[in-house]
């Protein structure tokens, strides 16, 4: 899969879960039904978290400035956001090329993050199994840390 594929995928998908967890507040703000919230804002949830790692992943496979990483992240926050600013890189052609599994003559490929980047790459298996763990280990830490605001009575 490309950094773009992966990407765009986890960009549309992020949208669609938002719709998810507004669908589920009117369930549960209209009809009484609370369970919807905590399954569509589990689902956006783990979601968002995916999206957020596959932004800062492309983000570094693709050079792109701390600052454009920052903002693919952001966009999560706002409903629907990823969408637009998924054109937005595909017309600027930010996500462009393959993963850059080797070393190249660019200054950036010595730094760390770079060199992790293509150790990683070279073992996607792994690279997998690792995000799917961070993810896991990251939303069952929310979880247990609660929603913004506290509980509802």
């Amino acid at each position: 899969m490309s950094p773009k594929r992966l990407y765009r995928i986890l960009a549309i998908a992020e949208a669609v879960t938002w719709t998810i967890l507004i669908v589920a507040m009117i369930l549960k703000y209209a009809a009484g039904f609370d369970a919807a919230v905590l399954v569509g804002g589990s689902i956006h949830g783990f979601v968002f978290l995916a999206y957020a790692f596959s932004a800062v992943l492309v983000g570094v496979n693709q050079r792109w400035s701390v600052g454009l990483v920052a903002v693919a992240v952001v966009t999560a926050v706002v409903p629907y956001a990823t969408v637009p600013f998924d054109l937005w890189l595909v017309r600027r052609g930010r996500l462009e090329g393959g993963w850059r599994d080797e070393r190249t003559d660019h200054p950036a490929d010595g730094n760390w993050v770079n060199t992790l980047l293509r150790w990683f790459l070279a073992r996607p298996v792994l690279l997998t199994v690792v995000a799917v763990l961070g993810i896991a280990a990251v939303f069952t830490a929310l979880l247990v840390i609660g929603p913004p605001g506290g509980r509802e009575a």
